[in-house]
């Protein structure tokens, strides 16, 4: 062989590891660029959750307290209910001891 030829299979070898060493070398950059993706996908993912978690926590917690407004509201009107019950029977008791007719 001469020198022109072994130079020029030289160049070939060379040549086929270069590409060889690339094409390993994006198949690693395309792996980690994938996993990258899949980790920022999960973190994204993870993110979103805990928004939305932290939305229906502060429904939960507008709706709890909207029931104490509720039951709030329902123990005054029970007390108001009770003092007028209380204030119908000492009237009735007046119109009984006045000999008026009772019920």
């Amino acid at each position: 062989m001469d020198a022109a030829t072994l130079a020029a299979v030289g160049t070939i070898v060379v040549g086929l590891a270069a590409a060889t060493a690339a094409w390993i070398g994006q198949r690693s950059s395309a792996r980690a660029t994938h996993q990258g993706v899949v980790l920022t996908g999960y973190g994204g993912l993870v993110d979103q959750l805990q928004e939305e978690r932290d939305r229906l926590q502060a429904k939960l917690t507008a709706a709890y307290a909207d029931l104490a407004g509720e039951r709030a509201d329902k123990a005054a009107l029970q007390a108001q209910i009770t003092a007028l019950q209380a204030e119908i029977a000492a009237r009735d008791r007046r119109i009984a001891e006045l000999g008026g007719p009772t019920l």
